[in-house]
């Protein structure tokens, strides 16, 4: 639980801590909402995306993935213990992430996500009761790249959190002559902004609209 005096990366040391007793829970081959990735891959992913700037370049730079993919497979074979142990610890000293401020702005959506990847992959999973201050940061942390990572939607995007300091309000985060509104908890609308299974939120507009924004890659 975060609370309003609590570090700035707060709910990304919640997230991430949550997300390592999951993965120790369910094991190295349960499944997750990240393709075809076990929870043993997706805890290779967050060990090189925060110990290897070498390889995490090519979890976004696209020719560079090849050698991202060779690192994360020789990470992937590491004990279960051992690479749940270096996701519970996240970014080391020496790294940039390592900043609070730099934590909450790189790790507080990605953990969050992540963590709701693998809660989400197994049936029976309902959406956590988030505090307060968790929500104001999400929508925080949420909103602050929407717009770019909505770019390419084929219909234009609307936020209508029904929790947090911004409920009841709408922000346009992608224009657009057709639009889904996205209404419900801000948890679940960070979600569905990375295309992820969500209950409790509506997605409002012409249904032709709202399965083009579900199924556009992010």
């Amino acid at each position: 639980m975060t609370t309003p005096d609590s570090p700035a990366n707060a709910l990304a040391v919640a997230e991430r801590a949550g997300l390592a007793d999951l993965m120790a829970q369910v094991g190295p081959e349960a499944p997750t909402l990240c393709g075809t990735w076990t929870a043993r891959e997706l805890a290779a992913h967050l060990v090189v995306r925060a110990t290897r700037p070498d390889a995490a370049a090519g979890i976004v730079v696209r020719p560079l993935a090849s050698y991202t993919d060779k690192v994360m497979a020789a990470v992937a074979r590491r004990p279960w213990s051992d690479l749940v142990a270096e996701v519970r610890v996240g970014p080391p000293r020496w790294s940039p992430q390592a900043i609070p401020a730099l934590d909450r702005a790189t790790n507080t959506i990605e953990y969050f996500v992540h963590h709701e990847d693998v809660r989400r992959a197994t049936e029976p999973w309902e959406p956590r009761d988030l505090d307060a201050a968790a929500v104001a940061d999400l929508w925080a942390e949420g909103t602050r790249a929407a717009t770019y990572l909505l770019r390419r939607s084929p219909v234009g995007v609307v936020f209508a959190p029904t929790d947090g300091p911004a409920a009841g309000t709408r922000r346009v985060v992608k224009k657009g002559p057709r639009q889904v509104v996205l209404a419900g908890p801000v948890g679940e609308i960070v979600l569905a902004k990375y295309g992820r299974v969500t209950r409790g939120l509506e997605m409002l507009g012409d249904p032709v609209d709202v399965a083009a924004f579900r199924a556009f890659p992010r």
